[in-house]
């Protein structure tokens, strides 16, 4: 999912969890870092995306903690933005000195983040939420990694449900960035393929209070694809687009999925609205996650919230196995402890993994958004789930095949 640039917004979230100890020159444990969207446009996504993550820490230090002390995670504002972003790791990396990052969620927070100082540092980044294909062509010195699957496949999966509907034709308006316009070609270019008529793709700016006039090169079609997000230009187009009374269908990416689209519109004129957004295959490890999530009252099932728990339970284990918190040799043993051979560790079972690590037993983490088997640019396979509005919320239909 999620985006590339955006105004320049340096509220930096520093939050330190409570059971963490402080991120100076410790001799013991580890701190990782959160990059994420806690203003702009992803503002509602992000802390359930974040307490993901918290999961994580906590289970880590209540189970005997890493590298004989504990894990402590601090989070920074990367604004869906790049050069906010940039700031914010600047700040995890050469002043926190953070040993790996979560994040960004956004693409051009991840980018932007790693191109400053995550580069020139070795930071090691594990991105939950960063969707669009341009993040597997980025020259990253195998550090920059991501637990969800790229928009290349979330086009083609949104392509198949609709022409499986009976969509013939839609029409098209992304948010003019590396996280709109990858999944706008990736979406045409598979319903095109498929038989389908892209009727208009028309690229909008974020930030507008009126949209009105992007809405009118879109009638083509009565099937409106909306690639935006659900804080900002997605709540506005699609409020003025029920305005407009010029469309009956309404389709979301990933990035619309969140309880903040519907404000100020009725909701019964988008009842059955369909989205899409990364899933997690039915098994073990995702109704062990499921079970963890809940008991700890955290939302399970929120839009990338197993992804970054996946982030974060990798990158603790990685860690571990690399043997120090130092950067150096840690995108090795992510990949280590991410793929087979080995014994499945599930989400939860530190406790278990440390003993097998300290073995010398390889280990092949099973993640609650599924088997995170990196390939050789860091990209991982991934499920794509459908979504409807019902009775005001989204609500998950299933896996499209």
């Amino acid at each position: 999912m999620l985006n590339f640039k955006k105004t320049l917004t340096l509220a930096v979230a520093a939050s330190t969890l409570a059971v963490a100890a402080p991120a100076i020159a410790q001799d013991t444990g580890a701190t990782i870092g959160f990059l994420g969207g806690f203003t702009g446009p992803i503002e509602s996504l992000t802390p359930p995306i974040f307490a993901g993550a918290e999961l994580v820490a906590k289970q880590v230090n209540e189970q005997g903690g890493l590298l004989g002390g504990e894990l402590t995670l601090i989070s920074a504002d990367g604004a869906c933005d790049a050069t906010a972003a940039a700031a914010a790791a600047d700040r995890l990396i050469n002043t926190d000195n953070v040993t790996a990052i979560i994040g960004g969620l956004c693409t051009g927070e991840t980018i932007g983040g790693f191109n400053g100082s995550g580069i020139a540092s070795g930071t090691l980044f594990v991105s939950p939420a960063s969707s669009a294909p341009a993040l597997t062509t980025l020259d990253d010195n195998d550090l920059v990694f991501r637990t969800t699957p790229s928009d290349a496949l979330q086009g083609i999966r949104m392509a198949d449900l609709l022409l499986a509907k009976g969509v013939q034709d839609i029409a098209i308006t992304y948010v003019n960035n590396d996280y709109g316009k990858g999944f706008a070609d990736a979406l045409s270019a598979a319903f095109t393929e498929g038989g389908g008529t892209v009727a208009a793709n028309v690229a909008h700016e974020e930030g507008k209070a009126d949209y009105r006039a992007e809405l009118g090169n879109l009638v083509a079609s009565q099937n409106l694809v909306i690639l935006a997000y659900a804080n900002a230009s997605g709540n506005t187009i699609l409020r003025q687009a029920v305005e407009s009374g010029n469309f009956t269908t309404y389709v979301g990416g990933d990035g619309m999925v969140g309880d903040d689209l519907l404000n100020g519109i009725d909701a019964s004129a988008v009842e059955g609205m369909i989205a899409t957004r990364a899933g997690a295959p039915t098994g073990d490890a995702t109704t062990t996650y499921n079970d963890l999530a809940n008991a700890a009252g955290i939302e399970a099932n929120a839009t990338y919230a197993p992804q970054s728990y996946d982030a974060a339970f990798l990158l603790a284990l990685a860690i571990e196995k690399n043997g120090s918190a130092g950067r150096e040799g840690l995108g090795a043993a992510l990949r280590d402890v991410a793929s087979a051979p080995g014994e499945k560790i599930l989400p939860g079972e530190w406790t278990k993994a440390k003993e097998l690590i300290a073995a010398g037993t390889d280990i092949d983490y099973d993640g609650a958004g599924g088997p995170l088997d990196f390939d050789e640019v860091g990209d991982v396979d991934g499920i794509i789930v459908e979504l409807a509005v019902e009775g005001g919320s989204f609500v998950e239909k299933g896996v499209i095949e």
